[in-house]
């Protein structure tokens, strides 16, 4: 079964390609928004991650199902794997600053404070002068990003550093760093990259722990403190992630989803979506009918 509901970009509008594993780049929000009449179809990058400063005007961000309105000043972060799309006001005016899915894991690993700022796609309303400090931030990242002096990887790292630590401190408190040792931090991680790789294949919590080099009770526990859940309801979040996905931007029936998610049984799968989101799959597609292709 072939299952490509959503566009793949490498940056917008550009075909899919590896990464390198320090790959940053800036560039302003004019250059990819107004040659397509400031409208950004829904897509997703599988490595890389966005902070986008909005540093006059607002619009809307669709992130998965959820649309999300802002207005400048303001900071959008977009984990990679989520398929986001815009409409800017007219002339809006901002930076687009992307970083490699590695890179940004490594920064993350040496403080779990900046774990939660791209576990899902969202705004961070700035005070108007830390908007200013923002595109300041952006437009150094963007000068050394611009030459090869002497230190530049430091510099581009303490630009985007910064960056982040700006946008954490005035993230709402459900993006509040949640406690717990590095270790537990890391495995959290661990877990959150195995999920995104095996997903399809339901796994048990004692199959991860395993695979993970911990115990069940181990992972539970690195769980609650760290992502403030538990293993099998990242497990569960996952597969419903790629459930709404494909209800809302492909052609496939309920069953063929079933499948794709990694469900031997349609009718399971139902009542499992049920009973997580509220309501049946087919009533979730046809309540939201589906973004524009």
């Amino acid at each position: 079964m072939s299952i490509a509901p959503v566009p793949r970009f490498y940056l917008y509008g550009e075909p899919q390609r590896s990464v390198a594993e320090g790959f940053v780049h800036v560039e302003s929000l004019d250059d990819r928004s107004r040659p397509s009449e400031w409208t950004i179809r829904p897509h997703v990058h599988q490595d890389l991650n966005h902070i986008i400063l909005i540093a006059e005007g607002g619009g809307a961000m669709q992130a998965e199902a959820a649309q999300v309105g802002f207005d400048a000043p303001c900071l959008l972060l977009i984990p990679a794997g989520i398929v986001h799309g815009f409409i800017w006001h007219r002339d809006s005016r901002g930076h687009v600053a992307t970083i490699a899915g590695a890179y940004l894991r490594d920064l993350v690993s040496r403080d779990a404070d900046l774990a939660p700022l791209f576990r899902q796609a969202h705004a961070v309303p700035l005070p108007a002068a830390e908007g200013a400090a923002a595109e300041d931030i952006i437009l150094r990242m963007g000068r050394e990003l611009g030459w090869s002096g002497a230190g530049q990887r430091a510099a581009v790292e303490a630009t985007w550093l910064s960056l982040m630590v700006l946008a954490l401190r005035h993230a709402a408190p459900a993006e509040a760093p949640q406690r717990g040792t590095a270790r537990q931090a890391a495995l959290v991680a661990r877990l959150r990259e195995r999920i995104e790789q095996r997903f399809r294949a339901r796994e048990s919590v004692v199959a991860c722990a395993r695979a993970l080099g911990a115990s069940p009770t181990a992972l539970r526990q690195a769980c609650a403190r760290v992502a403030n859940s538990s293993p099998t309801q990242m497990l569960d979040d996952r597969a419903l992630l790629e459930a709404r996905r494909l209800l809302l931007y492909s052609q496939l029936s309920v069953a063929e989803i079933a499948y794709a998610v990694g469900f031997d049984d349609p009718a399971y799968f139902s009542r499992f979506f049920t009973r997580h989101v509220g309501q049946p799959p087919s009533a979730y597609r046809s309540a939201r009918g589906k973004p524009p292709a």
